[in-house]
């Protein structure tokens, strides 16, 4: 059933103010044109034949009115104006207004116009004659007085053109206004040029007529010819461009063809909003064949045109009458759903789209399941142009291919290429581009990146050599300096400075109150911060600040810190290493979050800048760390992109050798994810960091897809059993029955067992009674900044369990 038009309804709150309108120019129409018509029957009787010949053609070509191509019915165009303009110019304004009438009518009944508004319609209409009627009646005088037409005679017509098309045009554009409020300048903006071009070129023929008409009657007719000759060319034009908006494999409409009727909808729906109608939502679907590529590669690509073939045919069924269905190309189509309430009927309408597609389509006694995923995204909510519904579309649709779902409606969160993310990728990139570039390490800086003189390195801490070598701040434990920081000679002061205040987030905030104190003189990384009370450690060494660029602090990309979270043996509560965190201020965002963080840069280049900014910061922690005393081990996770590439033992080699830090006190964690990703790639980069020396940790263990293969090929000392299994444990039967089988199993093969997780004293008594290995969680400690690590081991003491009253551990109850 075809929906009604639109334009002969008015929205509840406008009745009164639109129809007054029209009522006052059907009042003003009949006043200008109650005069003439009242002599039109005396004068009836004396017209010549070339009046009624006009008057047949006005009224016969606008019983069937032309609609151009990509236009609604209401731009259609009235060939009744160049006749009845004709007659204006050579009867005058009662034969004009009488035949244009009737033309009104006649075409107001085939288009299924209201009463109302063919009534409007004529008012207009005799209003817009009315006013070149008066134009031509303060020229010269009669038009074509003589048979001979004078210059001032063209000024008359163009002066009555003009009148005609400004009073005409004036008020439809006024009655859009009433009947639409604010949304009428777009249309009347639009619509201009459009009708400059085809009721102006009517206009002007019509003294062509008048003047054939003064030679023969008979010379009127002939005016059909290059009507009938424009209003061929136009329906050839229309054809030739809906072949143009149709797949010429199924006989679907097109992208261009789907990208019009978008812009439709968008717009009628727009007005349906503002009167408030409920059904004033619009939904595109976008919809992908989930197993077209296998049979295109198995039978061959006529196989494959002909299974489109089927499937556009099964969507045009499925579908109701007024949906448009669409092909983009390939395996790809598109539905536009107009009317709808909101978001849960059109999943309704794309999950009965996506049952027709579950159905196998026989091919030559062959059935073939190809299936779809379906994205949905809504107007006005996802978008309101059709670029922005259809990329929103298209996010949605491998929204459900990823979760392996048929349909998903478009959401924020799953948009990983929105503007926002964009913006957040660039600051990544330039926070890392800004980072430590020097390879060389010449110096000792501290924790803020600034070099120390000579003679003025980190103090040494108490408890003379480590295993790893001499402390102190000479030799080859000289750390790097920037190479955008020229050395400068401080005095004690703000060595003091540089080494208590470490950590970014507080070096800022003390910066800004010294910067007033002194005058307004700036910190020296242009930004500022929450204040934070100092803590003294003469070893931290947060990652460097990233400097704003001088006079735009908006342009702060903010700065990255490396935190380290504490693993504590259980047994005998001895730290015996810690977890590199990363942590990223952002100026405008605060602190990103690290999921967020590693999502971002995992799916681009940055994420070697990412890694190799972490490898360098926790090598190098691990030297200072090094040189006060402290031997830790250290862990740090490293990407898929990371292992694909092998690049990472490289560096982490290079690193070690620079630094003189032994291998063992590093630690790479991978997870089961990426172990699935390319299991050889991966084998062979984890192959050549243990062969380097350092520690290979699975992460997330038991949260990926890996077979336990895994455990007895890869050349693996830990494994970290997740946080959702570990923070379940104390109250799940289920939970710690998983963990404490993989504790048994870990311990089995000889690995060290690290649990993530733990926050309270039973899960670490638990723990304990399973045999676990090493604990990390808030419990013990909550992830820090390098300089607090230290504070905070100088006030550790060891808490062992007790050897006896270990707490029940949970069980299953018996089936």
């Amino acid at each position: 059933m075809a929906a009604a038009d639109p334009r002969n309804s008015v929205p509840p709150g406008r009745v009164t103010p639109f129809f007054g309108f029209v009522a006052a120019i059907f009042v003003l129409a009949v006043l200008v044109s109650a005069a003439p018509l009242a002599g039109l029957s005396e004068r009836l009787p004396h017209l010549p034949a070339a009046f009624w010949t006009m008057a047949a053609l006005a009224v016969a070509c606008d019983a069937r009115p032309f609609v151009p191509p990509g236009r609604r019915q209401t731009s259609a165009i009235f060939p009744s104006t160049c006749f009845t303009f004709a007659i204006l110019l050579g009867w005058g304004l009662g034969p004009a207004v009488a035949v244009q009438a009737v033309a009104v009518a006649v075409s107001g009944w085939r288009m299924g116009h209201t009463v109302w508004r063919t009534g409007f319609n004529a008012a207009q209409y005799a209003c817009a004659l009315a006013a070149a009627y008066v134009i031509t009646w303060l020229g010269p005088g009669d038009i074509f007085a003589g048979g001979r037409l004078h210059w001032t005679d063209v000024a008359a017509v163009g002066g009555a053109t003009a009148a005609w098309f400004v009073v005409n045009y004036g008020l439809v554009t006024t009655a859009i206004r009433l009947r639409f409020g604010d949304r009428w300048w777009p249309s009347l903006r639009h619509g201009l040029v459009y009708e400059l071009l085809s009721t102006g070129s009517l206009l002007l023929l019509a003294p062509v007529l008048v003047a054939a008409a003064r030679a023969s009657a008979a010379l009127i007719p002939l005016v059909l010819v290059p009507l009938f000759a424009v209003y061929r060319m136009a329906r050839l034009s229309t054809e030739q461009e809906q072949l143009a908006a149709l797949d010429p494999l199924t006989g679907l409409p097109n992208r261009k063809a789907l990208l019009a009727e978008v812009a439709e909808q968008v717009h009628l729906h727009a007005e349906r909003a503002a009167r408030g109608e409920p059904a004033a939502h619009v939904a595109l679907l976008l919809i992908d064949l989930d197993r077209f590529k296998h049979v295109n590669d198995a039978l061959g690509h006529a196989v494959g045109d002909r299974l489109l073939v089927e499937v556009s045919a099964r969507l045009t069924d499925v579908v109701p009458d007024g949906d448009l269905v669409a092909r983009l190309g390939g395996d790809e189509f598109a539905i536009v759903v107009p009317g709808l309430t909101g978001t849960d009927e059109a999943r309704v309408r794309a999950e009965r789209v996506a049952a027709a597609l579950t159905e196998p389509v026989c091919l030559d006694g062959l059935p073939l399941d190809v299936g779809g995923s379906i994205g949905i995204a809504l107007f006005p909510e996802h978008g309101e142009d059709f670029a922005t519904l259809m990329r929103h579309a298209d996010v949605a649709m491998y929204d459900a291919k990823h979760r392996n779902d048929t349909v998903a409606v478009y959401a924020a969160e799953s948009d990983h290429n929105s503007a926002e993310r964009l913006s957040l990728l660039a600051d990544l990139r330039r926070v890392l581009e800004a980072g430590p570039a020097s390879p060389d390490p010449v110096g000792a800086r501290g924790g803020d990146g600034a070099a120390l003189p000579a003679g003025a390195a980190l103090p040494p801490a108490t408890g003379g050599l480590t295993a790893d070598g001499p402390r102190g701040g000479s030799g080859r434990w000289r750390l790097r300096r920037r190479r955008e920081r020229p050395e400068v000679r401080h005095d004690d002061d703000l060595i003091n400075e540089i080494v208590t205040r470490a950590d970014p987030i507080r070096r800022r905030a003390a910066r800004s109150a010294a910067a007033e104190e002194a005058g307004g003189r700036g910190p020296v990384d242009g930004s500022d911060g929450p204040d934070a009370s100092p803590v003294a450690t003469p070893v931290a060494a947060p990652v460097r600040a990233v400097p704003a660029r001088d006079g735009d602090p908006g342009d702060d990309p903010g700065e990255i810190t490396m935190y380290y979270q504490p693993q504590i043996a259980i047994a005998t509560g001895d730290v015996v290493g810690v977890e590199a965190l990363l942590r990223w201020r952002h100026p405008r965002r605060g602190m990103v979050d690290p999921g967020e963080l590693i999502q971002v840069a995992e799916q681009s280049a940055v994420m070697r800048l990412l890694t190799r900014r972490v490898v360098d910061d926790v090598v190098e922690q691990l030297a200072k760390w090094s040189a006060a005393g402290i031997t830790l081990r250290a862990a740090l996770n490293v990407s898929v992109r990371d292992l694909h590439t092998g690049e990472v033992a490289d560096q982490i080699a290079d690193r070690l050798a620079r630094y003189g830090v032994r291998p063992e006190r590093l630690q790479v964690e991978i997870t089961e994810g990426a172990l699935m990703a390319d299991p050889r790639r991966v084998l062979a980069s984890i192959t050549q960091l243990h062969r380097i020396g350092v520690a290979i940790a699975l992460d997330d263990f038991g949260t990926g897809y890996s077979s336990l293969q895994h455990l007895r090929r890869l050349p693996l000392s830990e494994v970290k059993v997740d946080r959702s299994f570990v923070l379940g444990m104390a109250d799940d039967p289920d939970d710690a029955a998983i963990v404490r089988s993989m504790i048994e199993l870990a311990g089995a093969l000889g690995l060290r067992v690290v649990a993530e997780g733990v926050e309270d004293e039973r899960t670490w008594r638990l723990l304990h009674a399973a045999g676990c290995d090493v604990a990390q969680g808030w419990f013990h400690a909550r992830p820090m900044p390098a300089e607090e690590l230290v504070t905070w081991l100088a006030r550790y003491r060891p808490v062992r369990p007790a050897p006896s009253g270990d707490p029940e551990v949970p069980r299953r109850p018996t089936r």
